[in-house]
């Protein structure tokens, strides 16, 4: 009896996944037909799934976490549209729509209410509390309203003056009367760039190169320990459980700068509100505060945890993208002096008594902006900018030969903008694998750049990235020609093989 009954429950079983596998297959097989059996990927794996995320290109498994900045525009020539579609089975059937063409995703962008961000994808920025990143609809626009105006000229102008002096501080208290300087890795300058940077602009708190200070009372990381650890060690704050925090050195060792990053936010906070004689600052942090506290906003005020989520966001944001674009900049015009040359004869021609530039000066400097922008289009900080269709609709992608076709997305599609994909598209872009900053100089497509988002939704600190960024390049390339450094295991490689180890990507959060 027992054998009979074990039986029938293996039978049972049994029969349940099938129903279930055959109920899947129809759901796949009709998504496909949803979008006309549109060309591009059918594989196991959703690629928003913590399994694909880890994956890279596989047949019928997964698209590839990294297919973005490795394949640009391979994925949209083979299907011959500059819309490709990925239709995956598992963990639930999901239909994604990747976006390289220019008026589609100007279609997307400008149409918020039609395609939102899909905020579960963002959950991971909410470590902290709620922001204007992890938001949409109404929360967006409250959040919106009061961080907005800390994104002010002032606080450019800020930037821009802190840029130069950081800058200074490098050259006379660090590198001093050297007449070669020899980094293994550039990041490790512009890292501290950033840092510094977003510390005194963001903050209020100025960080000097050589800073030693003494760590203060009720703590046990100095302000500058506390920021770097963050900037630098955000991954397994953000993907690890707080258990596992404590397993390692390393990892308790990011676990305590997170902890300290808070309190000092509280200080900061604190002082802020409790100054006897109001001073005008205009760092972002003093701005967000002066907003959430203007009644005449009409929203309600940030809680303390949106507070603290919303000035993470400026951390992460303001450090990040701009130390590695910044990176690939150097990178780049030390593989390509021609280039270089040029930028520093049009900066010598604009300072040819190597006086320091001021802010108002800032929009003549138009060689530094085209290497900038031409960085971030061939290394955009953000590869891919998700939205969702909120109803069944209707896009029209193009392609090479000039041909158009309606593409039907149902309601629940994935959109997904390919960020390099566009900016490597031969349509908008003449010869786009070359580095070519004078195409910035010309009339360029402007609705197919856009390394910060674009619409409603586009990065608010985009100008202050750019006013660091300007600054950062003027002053260094003004002082010190760029190259790289002579190995002898690489005496024998070519140019392409040098531009690839130097140009080498890997996408995290962000390319760097």
């Amino acid at each position: 009896m027992q054998v009979f009954f074990a039986e029938a429950a293996f039978i049972l079983l049994l029969s349940v996944c099938i129903l279930a596998a055959i109920r899947h297959v129809i759901q796949f097989r009709v998504a496909i037909a949803n979008i006309q059996n549109h060309p591009g990927y059918r594989v196991l794996l959703n690629t928003a799934s913590y399994l694909a995320s880890a994956c890279p290109e596989i047949k019928g498994i997964a698209f590839g976490y990294d297919n973005q900045i490795h394949n640009k525009r391979n994925s949209y020539e083979w299907a011959g549209w500059d819309l490709i579609s990925v239709v995956s089975a598992f963990p639930r059937v999901t239909t994604e729509l990747f976006l390289t063409d220019a008026a589609a995703i100007k279609e997307v962008t400008m149409s918020r209410h039609r395609f939102p961000k899909p905020i579960d994808e963002y959950a991971i920025l909410l470590f902290f509390g709620s922001n204007i990143v992890a938001s949409e609809d109404e929360d967006w626009k409250r959040v919106r309203k009061i961080v907005a105006p800390a994104f002010s000229d002032r606080n450019n102008r800020l930037v821009w003056d802190e840029t130069q002096l950081i800058m200074l501080d490098l050259f006379n208290n660090v590198w001093g009367d050297r007449k070669e300087i020899v980094v293994d890795h550039c990041v490790d300058i512009t890292l501290q760039i950033a840092l510094s940077v977003i510390s005194v602009a963001g903050f209020g708190r100025r960080i000097y190169w050589r800073d030693n200070q003494a760590t203060p009372i009720g703590h046990s990381m100095t302000f500058k320990e506390a920021l770097h650890t963050v900037c630098t060690d955000i991954i397994p704050i953000l993907i690890m459980p707080k258990w596992a925090m404590g397993l390692t050195k390393r990892l308790r060792k990011v676990r305590v700068a997170f902890e300290e990053f808070e309190k000092y936010m509280v200080d900061l906070i604190q002082d802020r509100k409790t100054l006897e004689k109001k001073e005008q600052r205009y760092d972002l942090l003093s701005s967000l505060l002066d907003a959430n506290d203007d009644e005449d906003l009409g929203v309600a005020k940030l809680s303390t945890k949106e507070l603290f989520g919303n000035i993470f966001i400026f951390l992460f944001a303001g450090h990040e993208t701009t130390a590695h674009t910044l990176c690939f900049t150097f990178a780049l015009l030390a593989l390509y002096p021609d280039e270089q040359d040029a930028l520093f004869q049009h900066i010598k021609k604009l300072l040819p008594d190597d006086r320091l530039p001021t802010y108002d000066e800032m929009p003549l400097f138009t060689h530094s902006l085209a290497v900038f922008y031409e960085t971030l289009r061939l290394f955009p900080p953000v590869t891919v900018i998700p939205k969702i269709s909120a109803q069944d609709t209707i896009l029209k992608a193009g392609n090479a030969a000039g041909e158009t076709k309606s593409i039907p997305v149902p309601k629940g599609t994935y959109l997904r903008i390919d960020v390099p994909g566009l900016h490597y598209n031969s349509r908008y872009w003449e010869d786009p694998h070359t580095f070519k900053p004078s195409r910035f100089l010309e009339d360029w497509p402007r609705d197919a750049f856009m390394p910060l988002s674009a619409g409603a939704r586009a990065c608010l600190g985009r100008k202050f990235t750019e006013t660091e960024g300007v600054a950062a390049i003027t002053m260094l390339v003004s002082r010190y020609k760029i190259e790289v450094k002579d190995e002898p295991q690489f005496a024998a490689e070519s140019f392409e093989e040098k531009k690839a180890r130097i140009l080498k990507v890997a996408a995290v959060i962000t390319q760097t």
